[in-house]
């Protein structure tokens, strides 16, 4: 039992950190829709009509941040568009990573440290998957060419 209890622990902070990386792209669309469907449930539309338009407003977000890099031809204002997507991501990161060094360590300073270099490790990953996810610029034109 003594050797499940640790391995279990590996398991389950190896499975958070997988879904943080993996959903890091999301911070922003998530972030609006659950505010939009907390408004929306509050300004009377119950549940059901909350999480509905909750839904409908995380997706127009995500969907208007790839249209908007489908269609926008100079790369600054890509990568402005793209900053803003990451920019939720990297708090998500510092804030996860931080409650993951919370139970591990009890120095704040090593606290502190892990949970910069966790933001910025998910900032990096999120950068590169919505880079990935968005189609070239105009004319075949990527980001990184200009």
């Amino acid at each position: 039992m003594i050797i499940f209890g640790p391995l279990l622990v590996i398991v389950g902070i190896g499975f958070f950190c997988w879904l943080l990386f993996t959903l890091a792209v999301f911070a922003l669309p998530f972030f609006v829709g659950l505010t939009i469907g907390i408004w929306a449930f509050h300004t009377g539309a119950g549940v059901l009509g909350g999480i509905a338009v909750g839904l409908v407003a995380g997706g127009v977000t995500f969907g208007v941040g790839q249209l908007a890099l489908a269609f926008v031809p100079w790369a600054w204002l890509r990568l402005l568009i793209i900053l803003l997507y990451v920019a939720p991501a990297t708090v998500a990161g510092y804030s996860a990573t931080h409650g993951i060094a919370q139970m591990a360590m009890p120095s704040p300073t090593w606290q502190a440290i892990f949970a910069v270099i966790g933001a910025i490790a998910v900032s990096v990953t999120a950068f590169v998957r919505f880079t990935g996810m968005a189609a070239p610029g105009p004319a075949g034109q990527s980001l990184a060419r200009g």
